[in-house]
């Protein structure tokens, strides 16, 4: 039995009146959605390259650093389940946002995480090009631009997800469960081929580095290996019974990455002998425990290297631009975005801006490496490190905004159904989890360019609330516009 729709005023459908374009309902089951949610988190991807840093910042018990995480999503997915519940919406954080703080909060947020996940996502686009590029050259010697590399992927994902949500979310699962077989056999044959020198440390508090500083440095980093475990959610409108499933999906997403990511972690401490320094100066460490480990075999971690950038650009893109997607269609952005094809039903303005931009973003900061002080090539790996901080700092500020949002909407509309635990207790510890990584992304005395990452997501915030403040005025009809069109509405 599904629960009755959101009380609130009465609104028009769609940014104009009339009725609003809709995705293809239903067509998604359970299986699917978290298959697409765990392959937006790419978990080989995010491991590959953030491990190093997480290991070097919390030492040998770095492991416990991504248990924190993994507590810390946890608490996140528990606000996006309810909401989800409540009101399922292709809109995802930026509706539950609106309807609880009103229109300009909701154009507001609509901006913010826009820009935030394009900007991550140009750091997987530009880090699928890198990853074959470095493939190729270990293996053959041939150097092909990365560049190259990540147009041509790009363009094949966004063909295939202009084909379809079921087609695009399949294959996103396909390369995902290749990802985990590969990351999984590396990671037992690791621990195997060490198994006379196993040892509990990476589980004790007392190897944390630094104790509670090392922990809280590394945080940030073990919460963006979780990146994309709200996916579910935006596919609401395409899933059968989302008040339901997109919870489930969610919950069952973040404690496989957690387990997964434990396993990963510990059999790469094991590899490099707990030799922390040694593991912190290795450019992608879960390769050379494979190469280590397992010899001319090493190449199953290659695949699923390259697997995991092929999901993540189709799970992410496909989720992430119908975030932009439904706020056109709900006037929130131009209404450009909220096209979806007449027979594919696919969202296919925004999905093609989303690419588009991120690639332009990526051409940018090439652009001013080469103008710069070095004057030199940009390295899609370092890219990757930078590119996907400064996003993490905005999407960060739409996960705090989400949690102070909760219990206000289920006080304001669902009174009845308030649970003091669910809908305050939990959030607002969530709460308090986010604002560690944003004090450590946000913090002064960083090197350049992370110094002025938190200055560049000020004023995206105050310009995103100043056009919504000024689009509101304009158009007083956006109030009702806000989740008006719900997931599993007829």
């Amino acid at each position: 039995m599904t629960d009755p729709p959101a009380v609130g005023p009465s609104s028009p459908p769609g940014p104009v009146g009339g009725t609003p374009q809709r995705l293809r309902g239903g067509v998604l089951g359970m299986a699917d959605i978290a298959a697409a949610t765990m392959a937006n988190v790419g978990p080989a991807m995010s491991f590959f390259f953030g491990f190093a840093f997480l290991a070097s910042t919390a030492g040998v018990a770095s492991p416990l650093t991504i248990v924190a995480a993994g507590i810390a999503v946890a608490l996140l997915g528990n606000t996006l389940a309810e909401f989800s519940r409540a009101h399922p919406s292709a809109g995802s954080f930026i509706t539950f946002v609106g309807k609880s703080f009103g229109p300009v909060s909701a154009v507001a947020t609509a901006l913010l995480a826009g820009l935030g996940y394009i900007i991550g996502m140009a750091a997987v686009i530009a880090i699928s090009g890198g990853f074959v590029e470095i493939t190729l050259h270990h293996y053959t010697g041939v150097d092909v631009p990365w560049i190259i590399w990540t147009l041509l992927l790009t363009g094949l994902s966004v063909v295939l997800m202009l084909r379809g949500v079921v087609v695009s979310t399949k294959w996103a699962g396909y390369f995902f469960g290749v990802e985990m077989v590969m990351l999984v056999v590396v990671s037992v044959a690791a621990i195997a081929g060490h198994r006379g020198h196993l040892s509990a440390d990476p589980f004790l508090p007392g190897h944390i580095s630094h104790g509670v500083t090392g922990l809280a440095a590394g945080f940030p980093l073990a919460v963006y290996l979780f990146i994309g475990w709200e996916n579910s959610a935006a596919l609401a409108e395409e899933t059968e019974n989302p008040r339901r499933n997109v919870g489930r999906a969610v919950f069952f997403s973040i404690a496989t990455m957690t387990v997964s990511y434990i396993l990963f972690s510990y059999a790469t401490v094991t590899g490099f002998d707990y030799d922390v320094a040694r593991l912190g100066h290795s450019r992608i460490p879960f390769i050379d425990v494979a190469q280590d480990t397992l010899g001319a075999l090493a190449f199953v971690a290659y695949i699923g290297g390259l697997t995991s950038t092929l999901g993540v650009l189709i799970a992410g893109i496909n989720s992430q631009a119908r975030l932009v997607f439904n706020a056109g269609r709900e006037g929130l952005l131009p209404s450009f975005f909220g096209y979806v094809h007449p027979t594919r039903r696919t969202p296919t303005n925004a999905i093609v801006t989303f690419a588009a931009i991120s690639l332009l973003i990526i051409g940018g900061w090439g652009l001013g490496h080469l103008l710069g002080a070095d004057g030199g090539p940009m390295n899609p790996v370092v890219f990757f490190t930078e590119s996907s901080s400064l996003g993490s700092i905005l999407i960060l500020l739409v996960y705090l905004a989400s949690n102070i949002a909760l219990p206000v909407y289920y006080r304001r509309y669902r009174p009845k159904e308030f649970r003091t635990i669910r809908h305050l207790v939990l959030p607002a510890i969530g709460t308090l989890a986010i604002l560690v990584p944003l004090y450590y992304l946000a913090k002064p005395g960083q090197p350049a360019p992370y110094s002025w990452f938190p200055v560049a997501a000020l004023a995206a915030l105050i310009g995103s609330i100043g056009y919504a403040t000024l689009l509101v005025r304009r158009d007083p009809s956006l109030a009702d516009r806000v989740g008006s069109v719900v997931a599993d509405a007829d």
